[in-house]
């Protein structure tokens, strides 16, 4: 028979870096859409495995000079990579052993719910009456809250003890009845410092509206985050003003209605990485600032030997020119018969 150390010990040799197990019973109050018994009606424990993102691929955005690594390394790479490897190699010891295992390493663009937990209109129906619309989105930050890894912040992130919210979750929903975790109390980390409404570039995060949901028996409250709004904002780009045209964002639908802000270096945002990552904001509010603020607290137990933030964050002015790069090309030389040759009329 498996136990929960085993798995544990299994989880975290095959690439996890926390895993936390809740019984299903804790999910009876789980709105249809979301509820692990809608996939698995005989399910009898959900497995809860933690990602770091790695402060590293934070990084390169602070100092402003280096994107891609958190949208490929921390986002991406992570969600639609390393961790399904990680949940399909677990879920295979336990069908090995006998038992049903349900992988979910990653948000599947297939779900019946939008972002904001509405049902997306004209996309799928039940199959029969009292079954959800296909597909079931089980909330990952929810079941970490659930299986123990961490409490949900006023940012609506999951925080744990080890990393904050620099974290990815994926779940295993299996029949094999395992120990469960107990649950982190609320309030345990986050004190409602609101560095991620300060510092969110978008204003994403109102500190004067919640929602409140009772999670088997907690009563739990984030922000009303405006997903919709943060969609954009996590691109780098900001609402044209009143006769303004934009063409930062070249997606159908968004033709002249963005420019890029602030938090942004590039004239038009960059391609999507994995799909769907591009973090141009880095997280600002909701994950950098939170996890500067636990740092400082010495709440967090994965401990730096230097501060993240030395340095006033950076703004690009838009306004003004271009700052010029002193660069030539290292390998090739302006000797070179392949260099670029330019004239002194020739603008970027």
């Amino acid at each position: 028979m498996i136990t929960s150390q085993d798995i544990k010990a299994a989880a975290k040799r095959m690439g996890a870096d926390i895993v936390g197990i809740g019984s299903i019973d804790r999910w009876s109050t789980a709105p249809i859409q979301m509820d692990p018994k809608q996939i698995m009606p005989k399910a009898k424990s959900i497995i809860a495995l933690g990602f770091r993102v790695l402060r590293g691929s934070l990084r390169g955005i602070e100092e402003g000079t280096y994107f891609s690594n958190y949208s490929a390394m921390g986002y991406g790479g992570i969600t639609y990579l390393y961790m399904p490897m990680t949940v399909i190699n677990l879920s295979k010891m336990i069908e090995d052993a006998g038992y049903e295992a349900v992988p979910m390493g990653h948000q599947s663009d297939w779900r019946a719910i939008d972002s904001t937990g509405y049902l997306r209109e004209n996309y799928s129906r039940p199959v029969a009456p009292g079954k959800a619309a296909p597909d079931v989105m089980v909330s990952m930050r929810i079941a970490g809250f659930l299986c123990g890894l961490g409490e949900i912040g006023y940012s609506k992130m999951l925080l744990t003890p080890e990393f904050g919210p620099r974290v990815r979750v994926g779940i295993i929903i299996t029949e094999l009845e395992l120990e469960p975790d107990p649950i982190i109390e609320p309030g345990t980390l986050c004190n409602r410092c609101m560095a991620c409404v300060r510092e969110c570039p978008g204003g994403c995060i109102p500190a004067d509206r919640t929602i409140k949901a009772n999670v088997n028996g907690y009563e739990l409250e984030w922000a009303d985050v405006e997903m919709d709004k943060c969609d954009k904002v996590f691109q780098g780009a900001t609402e044209c003003k009143e006769g303004e045209y934009g063409d930062y964002i070249s997606k159908p639908g968004y033709e002249g209605k963005y420019v890029h802000s602030e938090i942004s270096p590039f004239v038009h945002a960059p391609k999507a990485l994995y799909k769907t990552g591009k973090a141009i904001c880095g997280a600002k509010g909701c994950t950098r600032a939170c996890m500067i603020s636990l740092e400082k607290r010495g709440v967090l137990k994965n401990k730096f030997e230097n501060p993240f933030r030395t340095e006033k964050p950076w703004k690009v002015d838009w306004s003004q020119e271009a700052i010029e790069v002193d660069y030539k090309a290292p390998y090739e030389g302006l000797d070179s018969p392949n260099a670029k040759k330019f004239k002194d009329t020739d603008t970027d």
